[in-house]
Order: structure tokens, then C-alpha cells, then sequence
């Protein structure tokens, strides 16, 4: 599976209160990698032809933390997650053994946990949670750490640079009135910052779209900005053209590119990319739209 159709699925809980987290280590040494519920998830699943009852009781009862926080909303329960598993066997199937190389992804994600204490010394770093769900959803950012949804992979690529992306969410404390460009700066800052420290760029078809659409799409935009209602750009398409989902990620990740390109210290510029408290006056002060649209007459409404 591309790394893209897993950042589709993802969802993220937006919260000061999640992304605020300060239980987290701070070394980045520290990093985390679980694993367990992966092996008592195949436990469960080879009981399932000879088992009278529901084998993922277990599964669920046992789970770690990460699989407590991807209950509601996705595995709901352990009936719904094995109706899922019995008509989808072998979508499952799949990937049994897709976390036998993990140990190698874990030093990867070490180093990114180090780049990151670089460029942001007050950096908190979760524990990762690999978990089985009902095919819903790539990962999420939850209370307890980052959560990887196992069977939406059928290897390991691009999962340091998803791993980034969720790093970053922690670290957010993005305020201001509730609009579109607010969660386009928090989506598009995660993947900016994630890319600076992974060397991986995620969301590539609405990248590649945004930048060959990038005129019409900014004149769309800065009419869209301050609105709350995020179709078309954020987590669904009203598919009334060809483009892609997401694209917000794209035009968040333009301009705090542009911004973080016109600071002399870029650590700082990190660390304000990172708390942003206007998400107005960030976008005027990156510069990217104001030569492409009328953002000046948007502002002043």
C-alpha cells in the first residue's frame, strides 16, 4: 500500500490538550516502538475456525494502551472487529509479517527523534503503538502516544515519514479563530517540519496536483481561508473537479515553506512555525499568497 492512501484515512483529534501532552520523554533516545498487540491480534486470529466464541475479546482485553485509543471510532468493539477480520481474511492476511523488519525502522525513527531535539530543544516524544483496526484508518495521534493502524500496511515504507508527521502534531500549539486556514497551517506544518527531519515527503498526489494547479488554487483559496467549512481542501472532496484529497496539506506546507524560507534563524522560525498564534498574520507575514491574490482585500474583511 502507498503511504498516500494511508494519509487519507488518517485522522487526527485536534486539541491543545493532545498535542500539549508534557508525560512524553524528552530524550529522543527514549523512542518507543510497541509492538504486542500485533502478536496477541494473531493469537486471536488463528482461533478463529476452531474458536466457539469471539477470539478478539482477548485481543481488546489485553491490548496496550495504543489499542484503547483506537476503540472509539474505529474498532468500536471486539464484535465489530471481528465481523471485519472474517470477511476480509485475507486483506489481513497480508500483513502478518509486515513489522519483521520494525528494528531497522526503529533506529530510523531515533535519528528523526534526534533531528528534531535539534531543531526544537523542547520537544516531547511519544511512544508508537502498532495496532490492528477494521481497515478504517492509517494512524492517529492519541492521548497515550502515535498509533499505526498495522493492517492498512503491506510494508514499511514511508512509515518513518508518517511517523514524523504525528511527531510534529505533539509539538503543536497552534491558536486563533477556528477556519480553514488554521488546520491547513497545522496539517501543512506537520508535514513540513516531519519532511525537515525524515528526508520524506508524504501526500504526494495532492503535492504534485497543488503545484500544477498552484494559480487557480491560491485565487481559490483566499476566498476559502477563513471559512470553517474545510471541503475540498481538508478530509474529503465534494468532487465537483479532479483534485485530490487533502490539499490543504499542500497550501499549509507552502506557506510555512515560504515563511520558514524568509527568517535568518531558522530554529526560531521553527519554533514559531511550531506556536502559532495568528494564523492571519503568519500567512501575511510568509508572503506566499499576497503576489498571486487579492489577500490584502481578504484580510481587511
Amino acid at each position: 500500500m502507498r503511504l498516500n492512501l494511508i494519509c487519507t484515512t488518517l485522522f487526527i483529534v485536534f486539541s491543545n490538550f493532545l498535542f500539549g501532552q508534557n508525560n512524553f520523554s524528552e530524550d529522543p533516545l527514549d523512542a518507543v516502538f510497541e509492538t504486542k498487540d500485533s502478536k496477541i491480534f494473531w493469537e486471536a486470529f488463528d482461533k478463529m475456525d476452531q474458536s466457539k466464541q469471539n477470539p478478539f475479546v482477548e485481543y481488546m482485553q489485553k491490548g496496550s494502551p495504543g489499542v484503547k485509543g483506537f476503540t472509539e471510532n474505529r474498532i468500536i468493539n471486539a464484535d465489530s472487529l471481528f465481523a471485519v477480520v472474517k470477511k476480509r481474511k485475507a486483506d489481513y492476511e497480508r500483513s502478518r509479517n509486515v513489522l519483521d523488519g520494525i528494528s531497522s525502522k526503529e533506529k530510523r525513527v531515533r535519528a528523526i527523534y534526534s533531528a528534531l531535539k535539534y531543531w526544537y530543544p523542547n520537544a516531547k516524544f511519544p511512544p508508537i503503538y502498532f495496532v490492528y483496526g477494521r481497515f478504517n484508518s492509517g494512524g492517529t495521534s492519541a492521548p497515550d502516544g502515535i498509533i499505526i493502524g498495522t493492517e492498512m500496511l503491506q510494508n514499511l515504507d514511508g512509515v518513518s515519514g508518517l511517523i514524523a508527521h504525528e511527531l510534529i502534531h505533539y509539538q503543536q500549539k497552534i491558536t486563533g479563530k477556528d477556519m480553514l486556514l488554521k488546520w491547513c497551517l497545522l496539517e501543512g506544518g506537520a508535514d513540513f517540519v516531519g519532511e525537515l527531519i525524515s528526508g520524506e515527503s508524504i501526500n504526494q498526489p495532492s503535492y504534485k496536483y497543488g503545484q500544477q494547479n498552484l494559480d487557480k488554487l491560491c485565487l481559490e483559496f483566499v476566498t476559502r481561508l477563513k471559512n470553517t467549512d474545510y471541503q475540498d481542501w481538508l478530509y474529503g472532496t465534494s468532487k465537483k473537479d479532479d483534485r485530490p484529497n487533502d490539499l490543504g496539506y499542500w497550501i499549509g506546507y507552502k506557506i510555512t515553506e515560504a515563511y520558514f524560507n524568509k527568517q535568518k534563524d531558522k530554529q526560531k522560525a521553527i519554533e514559531e512555525i511550531l506556536n502559532i498564534k495568528d494564523p492571519m498574520q503568519f500567512l501575511k507575514q510568509s508572503g506566499f499568497l499576497g503576489s498571486r491574490t487579492n489577500l490584502g482585500e481578504e484580510m481587511s474583511k
